[in-house]
């Protein structure tokens, strides 16, 4: 990982486990149409947003309690000149336990500051896992779809 890709965590007071089993539940924090096996390792899923954001997306790595890795094999973003470029990027969680709480380091690989999604796409990350993946963390209800 690059000191310049985006990243952001958060701290929990759930177990790992808890944390990884919501993290490879996208449509219950990210989005509701996402099509395709996304707890499954090797499998492509697919995530949409309006005519603004598709993405397909491979599982290449899968610890439970501990690491989630999605590599964008596609990805359409309308609003920017480079419409691929979240193409060839990762999707990066690591999961670590400390002191009996649970910390969440989030990482897109190759989201950079000289990207040009780069602040657009960072703000929506930060809500997502801030948000949307804390409130299914820690009550069990998600926000998809609503950054």
């Amino acid at each position: 990982m690059s000191a310049t890709d985006f990243t952001t965590s958060i701290t929990v007071d759930k177990p790992a486990i808890t944390v990884f089993n919501a993290i490879i539940d996208p449509r219950g924090w990210w989005g509701k149409t996402i099509e395709g096996k996304t707890d499954e390792l090797g499998a492509e899923w697919s995530y949409r947003f309006k005519d603004l954001h598709y993405s397909l997306h491979k599982t290449v790595e899968l610890i439970p309690g501990r690491k989630v890795v999605w590599h964008v094999v596609d990805g359409q973003l309308s609003f920017v000149d480079d419409k691929q470029e979240w193409t060839g990027t990762d999707i990066v969680f690591d999961i670590t336990e400390r002191n009996n709480r649970t910390v969440l380091q989030f990482t897109h690989r190759g989201l950079v500051p000289t990207g040009e999604c780069y602040e657009i796409c960072s703000d929506a990350w930060s809500g997502l896992i801030k948000g949307s993946l804390r409130n299914l963390i820690e009550t069990g209800v998600g926000l998809p779809d609503s950054v």
